[in-house]
């Protein structure tokens, strides 16, 4: 596929979201094998992980679709109906999680990007985040070591796009998140650094 195609971007919750859960697993399992998040996924993993989006009626999925095919997503949920994990991250801030909107993961194909969708994503979630009556948008970036083994030579962040949005990390906020990185055989925990901006 060389990704020519039109391609059009649309907010799916309730049943659309359920139907297309599969769909966004079998895209991050794809995006994310790369730098930073080296995740070595399986379906199975996926849908244990999905449950939060099925069981949360604030959810939301943003799908970039070329003709019928998801080619891109971008998720979202009330920052309480996600990881438990996060809730204890920000308990020093003194912001109720009910206040917050959590958008966790984008991942669009190589072939798609640098068409502006990143920047659709982003306004959808936050649309909705405002529609809730959220007070402010968060989502969190893997950290990795700078002499990783892994790391590409001329690897850059997102950090320049993210700060472009309105975003910025929260010193200290950090959560802990375990998946499988490529060639181990385990699952490994992973540090993750807090942006935040306020709508």
């Amino acid at each position: 596929m060389t990704g020519s195609g039109e391609i059009s971007v649309r907010t799916l919750t309730g049943s659309a979201l359920e139907a297309a859960l599969d769909d966004v697993a079998v895209l991050r399992i794809a995006v994310f094998r790369d730098w930073p998040y080296l995740y070595d996924g399986s379906l199975d993993y996926e849908r244990r992980y999905m449950e939060s989006y099925r069981n949360s009626a604030g959810a939301i999925v943003v799908g970039a679709f070329d003709g019928a095919r998801l080619v891109g997503a971008a998720t979202g949920t009330p920052m309480e109906d996600h990881a438990g994990e996060f809730a204890a991250a920000f308990a020093p801030m003194g912001i109720a999680l009910q206040d917050i909107f959590y958008c966790a993961e984008s991942v669009l194909m190589p072939q798609y990007r640098s068409r502006g969708i990143g920047h659709r994503f982003f306004d959808e979630r936050e649309a909705h985040a405002a529609a809730l009556g959220r007070r402010h948008v968060a989502f969190c970036s893997v950290l990795r070591p700078d002499d990783h083994p892994m790391r590409p030579k001329g690897a850059r962040s997102n950090d320049a796009f993210w700060r472009k949005r309105g975003y910025a990390p929260l010193p200290g906020v950090m959560a802990e998140f375990s998946w499988t990185d490529l060639g181990k055989a385990a699952e490994t925990k992973k540090l993750l650094q807090f942006w935040m901006r306020t709508l």
